[in-house]
């Protein structure tokens, strides 16, 4: 089986590329036996995605790199062409970004999305995973969403990634592709870009910095490792009933308040070192996840303590500087320039 992924150089797509082809001290033992014979990256290296995410697997004769954009139709096709099954994480992800400016998450997470769907029919692809988020749920006060919730997605970032849901479904009822989708909460763990919320106050505080608090700090998340995360793609790689939704859920709810004192208290800070900031525009109060299909039809459940996840992640970060402070420069001398 030959395995297409795309942005398979960003934070999750790496993690499931490792996943996918053993990496040394990775964590293939607890997810399904896939076995690919070749795993094609496909990812145009923007400010999140690095080649140094695929370090421990680069020698890996089975790994093949292309960089080049899913919005390239003509690369696409060259590189869809021979691929059973394409797994989607390609995507601008990031909901400050998108409030700042649109136009890349819509012609990138749709116009992308549906070139790759366009692909995947030319040439006979036999399984399509589409991985997307719980933001295009919009916020809910109490109880949980369910795969059938109606959308209502509140920011550019998962208005996008709503509209390419609907795309990829729709190639299913009209071409009869054999398409999935999964839906995910908030991810965390090594490698993770840090301008994501947990890297970002982890290295902040690492350096004696400050971190931001958006308004109350009550907004409501639920986390979700991102181990436990590629486990339950690689269960509805294998297993999934085509055209149909999973939620994929980490099971630990925290409000942001409560995230900040867990990390302040990892890194051995004080509430000296928090910034009140606004409230970011159109901020979804809280998410959460109902994960009783993927469950029940799969065996999924999350493996990984939120406790136990959160203290290896903080100690990642703090033992691998060398691949976080580049990042942070540059991000950095972009801002200033």
């Amino acid at each position: 089986m030959r395995i297409l992924v795309t942005g398979g150089a960003g934070f999750i797509g790496s993690e499931y590329v490792r996943m996918l082809l053993g990496a040394p001290g990775g964590s293939a033992a607890d997810v399904p036996a896939l076995d690919p014979t070749g795993v094609t990256v496909l990812d145009a290296l923007t400010y999140s995605g690095n080649m140094a995410n695929l370090a421990p697997v680069a020698d890996d004769p089975r790994l093949r790199f292309v960089r080049g954009d899913i919005r390239d139709a003509a690369l696409v096709d060259e590189v869809v062409a021979g691929h059973d099954v394409i797994v989607h994480f390609a995507a601008e992800s990031h909901v400050d970004r998108s409030i700042a400016g649109a136009a890349p998450f819509v012609t990138t997470n749709v116009v992308g999305t549906q070139t790759l769907l366009d692909a995947a029919l030319r040439h006979g692809t036999s399984r399509f995973v589409h991985v997307s988020t719980d933001e295009v749920y919009g916020s809910i006060e109490t109880g949980s969403w369910t795969e059938s919730w109606p959308l209502s997605p509140n920011s550019p970032y998962s208005a996008s990634k709503a509209a390419s849901d609907l795309l990829v479904l729709a190639y299913h009822r009209t071409h009869g592709l054999d398409v999935v989708v999964t839906r995910c909460s908030n991810n965390y763990g090594p490698y993770q870009f840090p301008e994501k919320v947990i890297p970002l106050f982890v290295t902040n505080l690492l350096d004696g910095g400050t971190v931001p608090l958006y308004g109350d700090g009550g907004n409501v998340r639920d986390w979700l490792h991102v181990h436990d995360h590629c486990r339950g793609i690689a269960l509805v790689q294998q297993k999934g009933r085509a055209g149909e939704v999973y939620n994929i859920g980490g099971g630990t709810e925290l409000t942001n308040k409560e995230l900040t004192g867990r990390l302040l208290e990892a890194c051995g800070a004080g509430w000296d070192r928090v910034v009140p900031v606004a409230d970011r525009k159109g901020h979804d109060r809280r998410y959460s996840l109902d994960i009783t299909k993927i469950s029940q039809e799969l065996g999924y459940a999350p493996s990984v303590d939120l406790e136990q996840g959160l203290a290896e992640t903080v100690r990642w970060y703090r033992e691998n500087r060398a691949w976080w402070e580049p990042l942070k420069t540059a991000s950095a001398a972009q801002a200033g320039a």
